[in-house]
């Protein structure tokens, strides 16, 4: 409710002529304030918004780059297949190879794949006789021994003849060429038919694809099944050749580029070798273009109006940098471009308001300090008159208590006096009769007999009555009425009762013996009826002017709720009572651990009548 009233106070100034008279200060203070919260505002809704895209743009590139390891991952998984089919076969015909093929369906599965291949081991010395006969190793179908031509080096090498092939295209022609022909493959292969690692093509080939569309190749050694491969020497016996693929990069990171949700994306990667250092990973110079998925006529350098992040791609030995870049307003929303401009209105509002609201309060400031100090002046009073009232509403209990106990003691003797009397008076006479009619009235004896015992039930009841209203043993000293508290207790209850107290008798006036008393008797009370305890201490101690006691049970415990249960005033009047005494009390106890009472009074208070004051 006060905000509004201060909202309309603000209005109601700014709606007045003097506000927006320009020689005002009032307006040439706030207007540029407001204007400056406003601009940075503006700023810092703009750059969270700008880092909050390229963060996004980020996490969607790293995703993409986790796309194309996983492509990867699994053209690398197709080649060691096909290495440990020929592994497993002695003889690969064909008709085995191309069901094996046909059974990877490349088309579905992997896309990315123009073509499968083995290429055969040719020794040197046996280059000549491959050439006459054919293969030796590969069986082929009838009609299906192409002629194989060897090229001759200045350096011979052993040869590594392409005698089955599986693509996408029409690659027949290549069964019979031999990979081996460049220095660097032919070293290539010797080094992965020594070590049995994967090697993967230095350079793109378009020899099989377009030129836009290059193809990236990789090549596994394949070994007979039937010879160990612990040994350079034994894996060197055992090479029947290698296995290869290739797959079109433009493809394979295409598919990656498919699964990210910004739109104008741009991927632009390069091999460069085996270098890993960030110098070399940022560099704009270096290494062979790999792809690049805008047009040929957008090849640009990046601008300030786009996000870029580079990131390395390990590709067998060769490091590939991936650069992905968009434009920036392909990440935002429109409401994105409309909400630094809201925070640009929202900051200058909202200053301009908060500077006017100031400036209507601060005219009333000082009335408003004198009103907080009137206000204090009259709470301070009421705080007087609540403690005034509150120690007299505390004599006045003391005062009832006092006229309570005055009260039960002077009924009890009555009761004592009157109707203890009758009642005795008439157990002699009905005790006479029920002797005399014992042998000539039985009906009657047997009446009279009853009725003698029912006065002495009603004796007991009375007796009981006036301990309840004030126990006798209280004249004998606060000492004796515990004792006789805790036997009655036991008969009661049957729990087992221990009393702890002082050799020498315990010497404190009457209401402080009554109130320990009752202390006492309303604890043993709470402990039968919620404590469920097999073992009640009682410990009374005078030490250094201090008469203390204290009731500890091994039940179930107090729970924190317990003391302020509605409906509960057991504690309350315990608590009030010690009060009334100038002592101290605590309420010890958690769940299972049982609850210890502990009060503690002055001497000085304890052997002297409490001063009531009731006026």
């Amino acid at each position: 409710m006060k905000f509004h009233v201060e909202i309309f106070i603000v209005c109601t100034l700014f709606t007045r002529r003097k506000y927006f008279w320009f020689t005002n200060s009032l307006y040439w203070i706030g207007l540029p304030l407001s204007l400056a919260v406003g601009i940075l505002l503006y700023g810092l809704t703009q750059r969270s918004i700008e880092n909050d895209a390229s963060e996004r743009f980020r996490s969607q590139a790293r995703s993409s780059q986790l796309n194309v390891i996983a492509g990867i991952k699994a053209y690398t998984d197709v080649l060691r297949g096909m290495a440990s089919f020929f592994h497993s076969v002695d003889t690969v015909t064909h008709d085995n190879f191309h069901r094996y093929v046909q059974g990877l369906d490349l088309a579905r599965n992997f896309p990315a794949i123009v073509r499968v291949d083995f290429a055969l081991d040719v020794p040197k010395k046996r280059q000549a006789l491959v050439e006459r006969d054919g293969y030796a190793d590969v069986s082929h179908g009838v009609d299906e021994h192409p002629g194989v031509s060897i090229t001759q080096s200045a350096e011979p090498h052993d040869a590594a003849v392409i005698a089955l092939i599986e693509s996408t295209a029409d690659l027949k022609k290549r069964l019979g060429t031999d990979i081996a022909t460049l220095p660097a493959t032919a070293r290539a292969l010797v080094q992965s038919r020594d070590s049995g690692a994967m090697i993967a093509s230095a350079q793109p080939s378009t020899l099989d694809t377009s030129p836009i569309r290059p193809e990236i190749s990789l090549r596994l050694p394949a070994y007979r099944g039937s010879h160990a491969l612990d040994t350079v020497e034994k894996r060197h016996d055992a090479y029947k050749g290698s296995v290869g693929i290739g797959f079109c990069i433009y493809r394979l990171l295409m598919q990656a580029l498919e699964k990210m949700p910004v739109n104008n994306t741009r991927l632009i990667l390069h091999d460069i070798g085996g270098h890993s250092d960030r110098a070399m990973l940022v560099s704009d110079n270096g290494g062979t273009l790999l792809f690049d998925s805008a047009a040929p006529d957008k090849t640009k350098q990046q601008d300030a109006g786009e996000f870029s992040y580079e990131m390395p791609i390990d590709f067998h030995g060769h490091t590939w940098r991936a650069r992905f870049t968009a434009p920036k307003e392909s990440l935002n929303s429109s409401f994105d471009t409309l909400l630094p401009w809201l925070a640009l209105l929202t900051g200058f509002a909202g200053t301009m308001l908060t500077y006017a609201l100031f400036h209507a309060q601060s005219s009333s400031h000082l009335r408003a300090i004198r009103m907080a100090k009137a206000m204090t002046k009259e709470l301070r009073k009421s705080q007087a008159k609540l403690q005034l009232s509150h120690q007299k509403l505390r004599g006045l209990a003391a005062h009832a208590e006092q006229i309570k106990e005055e009260e039960r003691k002077r009924i009890a003797r009555e009761i004592h006096d009157d109707l203890g009397q009758n009642l005795l008076a008439l157990r002699i006479e009905a005790d006479l009769l029920t002797t005399r009619t014992s042998h000539r009235h039985p009906r009657l004896h047997e009446r009279a007999r009853c009725t003698l015992a029912q006065i002495d039930y009603t004796i007991k009841s009375v007796r009981q009555i006036i301990n309840d209203l004030r126990p006798n043993v209280l004249d004998l000293g606060l000492g004796a009425a515990v004792e006789w508290q805790i036997t009655q207790f036991h008969q009661r209850s049957g729990i087992v009762c221990e009393l702890i107290e002082p050799d020498g008798e315990i010497a404190v006036a009457d209401a402080c013996a009554i109130a320990y008393f009752r202390i006492l008797q309303e604890s043993l009370s709470n402990v039968l009826r919620h404590a469920h305890a097999s073992l009640v201490r009682v410990e009374l101690r005078q030490q250094e002017g201090v008469l203390s006691m204290s009731i500890s049970d091994n039940g179930v415990g107090l729970h924190a709720r317990s003391r302020n249960k509605s409906g509960s005033f057991g504690l309350v009047g315990i608590e009030e009572r010690v009060n009334l005494l100038g002592g101290s009390i605590s309420i010890s106890g958690s769940p299972h651990t049982g609850t210890t009472i502990r009060v503690s009074v002055p001497l000085e208070q304890a052997t002297t009548r409490p001063r009531l004051d009731v006026a």
